[in-house]
């Protein structure tokens, strides 16, 4: 029996795949991704795993396709870049079991270092794209991913976006229904891609995409809905066509943005489209057919739009809204009603006007009370270095009074980047020069960029910020923590021996909030004409196992009011007319502030 359950969007994909019976599920974390395999390691049917990185993860996913059991793959967007290489021939090979790609893009950039629209890579690597726009579709969709796997031997992306990963909204769930894996057979001309095996494979994808692009006009997934906003108090200007008695307009619109649109109430019919990819031509031109004006509302790119347009249909949608970032229904409301002439009373555009304009106290990101890289990043700002950063929370030690960071590009690329500085400007540049990276993100894709340095007798200095967890995800275990997804203990990368074994001639240890100790350490690395390695640990302040020191006050009497414990950006350090002052509850007892104080006003109770 089924039963109603409120979830997040992430949840609800979860779900989808213990009830689709799933067997295998792998994942890196990245937000807004990261709920979906967390909340899948909770059922003790499906194998989950954090993979080191998104390309392995769905490299297992395959393997795990291939051998016959259904397998699901989560990323964020950025994460679908590493996992390119392996999804694009997985779409040559096609899939046993079926498989799944689960991929959230970010519009807005809430977390991430840039906006990416992913519908972009099913049209590239010629795979079926599916987007819902609520928890429920969430759980339908993925589903029905699955069968459309199996029955056109393919992997299938389904594309959540911010709002609908981290939405909450009812969905009724049942129970789980685990088909049989399938046989596995032999058989290289479908899964060995030489040359000649891919040249007979490329074939059999034009074919797929002509059968899907037929299911595309047809599916329950694609649908036309008819007006269900109150035109009551809405002028009927532009509603319908006085000539042909056709709706004045029609949208055309897919995922949250049809949340939006719906919400934008603006009275006329919508073509939901649940199929983003292969878009379904037929549909969409009887669609425009029906109407007048063709307006489309999507985020990000203009990917129906363009393939509107290829139609010969004149589609309004790009030119009308802003080209990066959110939607909202208010946007779409003010855009297209003043494009088709519908005008709103007064009092509601004051009130959409005043919700959209509201100005609220600006809260800046900071580092958290005792986060173990502030001492790093305090020690790099003293020495004046020019620093390359990584993908993590430690990114923050770019901003005031820190300004400790001056690049970041993507995971990995902190030390990939330094090398580049060192051939570029030489020897004497890279004396001051550091790269930073975190234990994560080093195992992530760090490793083969030290190696390059090795390898290409570079001469960076690279530190590797082992906080003993993924932090800016929520915490998640990685290889180097000792435990697995579900916390069971597993093996444990030890940093020193690693580095010592990819060849790096000098690998040094130190505390973050060992000031001194690190500055004497960074000094000592920098004027080494090798590459070398300084692993530098302390436990995040936010996991269980911290334990925090003493309590630290104010000597008012010995302070000089030199202010050189703001400079470590703490939270919980504040300057008033009244003096320094120490906040009992944000203050986690880290101690550093205490080291800082050249004055020895900071006492620890």
């Amino acid at each position: 029996m089924s039963k109603v359950e409120l979830m997040l969007g992430n949840e609800a994909v979860a779900r989808a795949a213990y009830e689709a019976g799933v067997t295998v599920a792998t994942a890196y974390p990245g937000t807004p991704s990261t709920e979906i395999t967390e909340n899948i390691s909770k059922y003790n049917e499906i194998y989950s795993e954090w993979a080191p990185n998104e390309k392995v993860a769905v490299e297992v996913a395959v393997g795990a396709s291939i051998a016959g059991a259904r397998a699901i793959s989560s990323m964020k967007h950025v994460g679908l870049n590493v996992a390119a290489d392996p999804l694009f021939t997985a779409a040559y090979t096609g899939v046993n079991g079926g498989l799944v790609i689960m991929v959230a893009d970010d519009p807005g950039i809430h977390s991430s270092q840039n906006e990416q629209d992913s519908r972009y890579y099913g049209l590239s690597a010629k795979v079926p794209v599916l987007e819902p726009s609520d928890s429920q579709e969430c759980l339908d969709y993925v589903k029905k991913a699955f069968i459309l796997s199996e029955q056109f031997d393919t992997p299938v992306i389904v594309r959540l976006t911010t709002r609908i990963a981290h939405s909450r909204s009812l969905v009724r769930i049942s129970e789980r229904k685990t088909p049989s894996l399938k046989d596995y057979v032999k058989n290289p001309s479908k899964y060995v891609m030489m040359p000649a095996a891919a040249k007979q494979r490329r074939m059999e994808v034009e074919k797929r995409m002509k059968r899907l692009e037929e299911y595309s006009d047809t599916t329950e997934l694609n649908a036309i809905i008819e007006p269900v906003g109150d035109t009551k108090e809405v002028s009927q200007v532009g509603l319908t066509d006085a000539r042909t008695g056709k709706p004045g307009f029609g949208i055309i619109t897919s995922g949250i943005s049809y949340q939006y649109t719906m919400e934008a109430n603006l009275g006329g019919p919508v073509l939901k489209l649940g199929m983003v990819h292969p878009l379904p031509e037929g549909l969409i031109k009887k669609f425009a057919n029906e109407v007048g004006e063709v307006y489309v509302t999507e985020e990000l790119s203009p990917f129906i739009e363009d393939f509107v347009k290829k139609l010969g249909i004149n589609a309004i949608g790009g030119k009308l809204f802003p080209a990066g970032g959110e939607l909202s229904g208010n946007i779409i409301r003010e855009k297209i009603g003043e494009a088709v002439g519908i005008t709103f009373p007064r009092d509601e555009v004051e009130s959409a006007s005043i919700h959209d304009e509201a100005v609220l106290p600006p809260r800046p990101p900071v580092m958290c009370p005792g986060c173990s890289h502030r001492g790093t990043f305090y020690v790099l700002q003293k020495l004046k270095l020019t620093v390359t950063g990584d993908i993590g929370c430690y990114t923050l030690g770019a901003l005031p009074p820190l300004n400790a960071i001056d690049t970041c590009i993507c995971m990995g690329a902190s030390i990939s980047v330094a090398h580049g500085f060192d051939k570029a400007r030489g020897r004497d540049f890279t004396k001051k020069t550091v790269a930073v990276i975190g234990d994560s993100t080093f195992l992530h894709s760090g490793i083969t960029s030290l190696l390059d340095i090795v390898y290409n007798k570079g001469t960076t200095t690279t530190l590797i910020l082992n906080n003993t967890t993924t932090g800016m995800t929520g915490h998640q275990d990685n290889p180097g923590t000792g435990y697995n997804i579900k916390r069971e203990e597993t093996a444990k990368v030890d940093y020193v021996v690693l580095c010592k074994a990819l060849g790096v001639p000098s690998v040094r240890e130190a505390d973050s909030f060992d000031v001194e100790g690190l500055e004497k350490i960074l000094k000592e690395e920098l004027e080494k004409d090798c590459a070398s390695v300084i692993v530098v640990t302390r436990t995040c302040a936010l996991l269980k196992t911290y334990r925090p020191g003493a309590e630290a006050r104010i000597d008012e009497g010995m302070c000089k009011k030199c202010k050189q414990c703001m400079k470590i950006a703490c939270p919980a350090i504040s300057d008033s007319s009244d003096g320094i002052a120490i906040n009992d509850a944000l203050c986690v007892r880290c101690g550093l502030c205490a080291k800082i104080c050249k004055f020895n006003a900071i006492v620890n109770l």
